[in-house]
């Protein structure tokens, strides 16, 4: 199978020439209400493809969240081809957020509908739950390695359940989250100019100075925006692995909408301000 380059050279370039900011495509009912589309496959295209065209010219990442394309079932999976075509022909790297797990040839399943080249949703990468134990993503691994593509595992998550999982001591003394990141930096040991293996890393998680983020791979960093967290708050939050954080705004930019204009006024105001935090 014919690979990309590795999916961290091509996304630390990106960050290095756009900025660091992902821009999420989150189409919630009351977002396309506030679009004044209908809660509808048409409604879904319109506000999806706008985002598209409005961003994908102009930052480093877009992330689809697959679950709102999927609750239209077929025809809804096929504006998501369109939008992860559309966006990689307009020069951003696809972050598909569908969080899959599982074991064996299952998780094999669900790598190549997404990470093989000839998949209609083959993205850059793709979005993976570990708890079914980090070993459980192996097929996942090995076929990112073939195709040049990457994952971004859960691992530090915002939500006020995650901790009950990822803070959870094992028997050796270390945590399941930080048991997460240090596979996740083995996976990456010796690959430069960044490995292609994140971690999915809240901006609104609070103090993670006990953590080892310096994995040598992207950490998706949501939150910022209207989930609380600011720009100003990132240097804070990831200390020296700041470089290699991809904030993610997703309704923080769409609620600018249904105006191009306007979607892009919000995203070039965040990647102002993301630049200026970290230095970028």
């Amino acid at each position: 199978m014919s690979s990309l380059e590795p999916f961290g050279a091509r996304l630390r370039r990106a960050m290095d020439e756009r900025g660091p900011l992902c821009v999420g495509i989150d189409p919630h009912a009351s977002l396309l209400a506030e679009w004044g589309l209908n809660d509808d496959v048409a409604g879904l295209e319109r506000f999806s493809r706008t985002v598209v065209e409005a961003v994908a010219d102009r930052v480093a990442v877009i992330k689809p969240q697959m679950a709102f394309f999927e609750r239209f079932g077929s025809r809804g999976v096929a504006v998501l081809e369109r939008v992860v075509q559309e966006t990689r022909a307009a020069g951003a790297l696809v972050v598909m957020d569908a969080k899959r797990g599982d074991i064996g040839s299952t998780m094999a399943g669900y790598a190549e509908a997404f990470l093989h080249k000839d998949a209609p949703l083959f993205s850059d990468a793709l979005t993976v739950s570990p708890y079914l134990g980090y070993g459980s993503l192996a097929p996942a691994v090995a076929l990112a390695r073939e195709t040049g593509t990457g994952l971004f595992v859960l691992a530090l998550t915002s939500n006020p359940e995650g901790p009950e999982v990822q803070h959870a001591v094992r028997a050796d003394g270390r945590t399941v989250a930080a048991t997460v990141l240090a596979h996740l930096a083995a996976d990456n040991a010796g690959e430069a100019p960044l490995g292609s293996f994140g971690a999915v890393v809240g901006a609104t998680v609070g103090d993670l100075s006990s953590y080892d983020l310096d994995i040598n791979g992207p950490l998706l960093a949501p939150g910022v925006g209207a989930q609380g967290a600011t720009p100003a708050d990132l240097p804070r939050v990831f200390g020296s692995a700041v470089r290699n954080v991809v904030p993610n705004v997703s309704r923080g930019v769409l609620r600018h909408g249904p105006e191009v204009a306007g979607l892009r006024a919000a995203t070039e105001r965040f990647a102002d301000e993301i630049r200026a935090a970290v230095g970028g």
